[in-house]
């Protein structure tokens, strides 16, 4: 039964891609939407992902011949991290129609794929040009932006949500600051609105549960300061997680402001589509597509500073990436080999040298899969002499340059450092993204509003804000799929929240394009 009086609309704290696809769907069901988000714009850090959407049996993998699925996705996700199946098994399973509906609805070119490290198959999706999460983001925003016409959708800015509102023990609303008055908006909330990487003060979420990484750079917007999980805690909700920040291995280190803590992302598709990672001397050190916490560890224990290097093939592959890096002057283009060692001050036989070890071994992993001596990241053997001794040897090799043609290949260099990147911890959540809740005297009441035990009736979240999806670490690429997922999961729980378990909120659900057109 619904627990809103009287409410017609969904409330979306952040506009994310997570808020956006709450915002979105919503919409899609017939109900309404407002989405209250405490910067000038819209966005947030989904706009600053790099390298793709991950989706399992999408009709871009059809259509590639991928024989990927729901099965193949889950078991990679587990062993990435997750510690959750039930969860897990959400995000994997809706990827493939999330990534379609993507495609259909918004037209959007999510047309290549990548293989990022963790992953046994290539489902990681871009498009041809800028960076996927802002191509992503930015379309829904814009749909959102356009519904308003329809009089079904608002977007407010600067609004600032400090509290929920309650009746007796559900949530029946938002109360907000803009422009130094409170404001208060009525419905079920959907929080969306990130972690805490940037939350950096002596009382901050990172001081309490990580106080270790206090010390490094983030690529988080300064927005991120956790405010959607500490309204939460205010409320009984439940958290889990929170110990688990990931910290990235390639962080962009611009030499000229290399102290700064706010720095750009590498995407991990340049790994993917071939770039290896050498330190100081020029020499590999680990699996390239391996975790990132398994990447970040092997480069505490070796020399910095460390590059990202990918070579012609690779870096035309991914040259829209590679040209804007160098434009931001955190990435600088080599003529030669013989160039890149010299600026390196290293022998220009070491990155032969290097090469030559890498190809060898991509060679006898394509003759013999499983008879190296080392064992191989995800599952089987290795012939990788620079990774399997860390007991994580590459297996999948794309883009491989021989030892030969080094001195006089032309190369994109980027200096990479480890920065905190997303918080895999926050509010813990249901299948049906709803939040958990702490006292287990509040079962009665839950269960009577809800039909479930341990929930916050009218409270849901979605993206990074929601902890349990990950586990200890998060894949390349579950992110922006994380947010889909979560975001429309959290859209069709509130509505049925609103009106009831047989819902109709209107008796065809919307066309986005009609609703763009100011169509009912």
């Amino acid at each position: 039964m619904a627990c809103v009086f009287p409410a017609s609309q969904t409330i979306i704290v952040g506009g994310g891609l997570a808020g956006m696809s709450a915002c979105n769907q919503t919409l899609e069901l017939g109900g309404k939407t407002v989405c209250l988000d405490k910067s000038a714009f819209c966005g947030g850090n989904s706009t600053k992902a790099t390298s793709g959407i991950n989706g399992a049996g999408t009709k871009t993998q059809a259509a590639k011949g991928v024989a990927d699925n729901t099965d193949i996705f889950l078991a990679d996700t587990l062993k990435g991290g997750a510690k959750k199946p039930e969860i897990a098994k959400v995000l994997c399973a809706n990827s493939g129609d999330d990534v379609d509906w993507l495609m259909e609805k918004f037209d959007l070119d999510l047309s290549l794929l990548a293989r990022l490290g963790g992953h046994s198959q290539p489902r990681t999706h871009r498009g041809a040009e800028r960076f996927p999460g802002m191509t992503i983001t930015y379309a829904l925003i814009q749909m959102c932006e356009n519904c308003q016409k329809s009089g079904r959708s608002r977007i407010i800015n600067k609004a600032k949500v400090v509290d929920v509102i309650m009746n007796d023990k559900c949530v029946v609303g938002a109360l907000y600051e803009k422009g130094g008055k409170m404001e208060k908006e009525f419905g079920p909330v959907i929080f969306c609105s990130g972690g805490f990487g940037a939350d950096f003060g002596s009382d901050s979420l990172l001081a309490m549960y990580r106080p270790d990484l206090l010390h490094l750079p983030t690529t988080n917007g300064e927005h991120c300061t956790g405010d959607g999980i500490k309204i939460g805690e205010k409320h009984g909700a439940n958290c889990v997680d929170l110990e688990w920040v990931q910290v990235h291995p390639t962080g962009l280190v611009k030499p000229d402001e290399a102290d700064a803590k706010v720095k750009f992302l590498a995407a991990e598709a340049l790994r993917g589509v071939g770039g290896i990672v050498i330190d100081a001397e020029g020499n590999r050190f680990a699996n390239e597509l391996g975790r990132r916490d398994y990447v970040t560890g092997e480069m505490w224990k070796n020399k910095p500073p460390f590059r990202l290097c990918l070579n012609k093939a690779a870096a035309d592959e991914i040259i829209w990436h590679c040209k804007h890096y160098t434009g931001r002057g955190v990435m600088k283009h080599y003529k030669s080999g013989t160039e890149l060692a010299a600026d390196m001050k290293i022998p220009v036989q070491t990155l032969i040298d290097t090469h030559n070890q890498h190809h060898e071994a991509s060679v006898k992993q394509e003759k013999d899969p499983e008879g190296g001596p080392h064992p191989a990241y995800p599952t089987g053997k290795s012939w990788d002499a620079a990774s399997g001794p860390t007991g994580s040897g590459k297996k999948f090799y794309h883009n491989v340059l021989p030892g030969s043609k080094v001195a006089s290949e032309e190369f994109f260099v980027a200096i990479i450092t480890p920065v905190i990147h997303y918080c895999m911890g926050g509010l813990e959540i249901t299948e049906e993204s709803e939040v958990c809740h702490t006292d287990t005297k509040m079962q009665a009441v839950m269960e009577f509003f809800t039909g479930k035990e341990g929930v916050i009736p009218g409270l849901y979240a979605a993206g990074e804000i929601a902890g349990g999806v990950h586990g200890n670490n998060r894949l390349g690429g579950n992110s922006l799929l994380d947010c889909v997922v979560f975001g429309r999961v959290a859209a069709k729980a509130a509505c049925v929240h609103i009106y009831g378990d047989k819902y109709t909120p209107c008796p065809v659900p919307s066309s986005l394009k009609n609703l763009a057109e100011g169509k009912p």
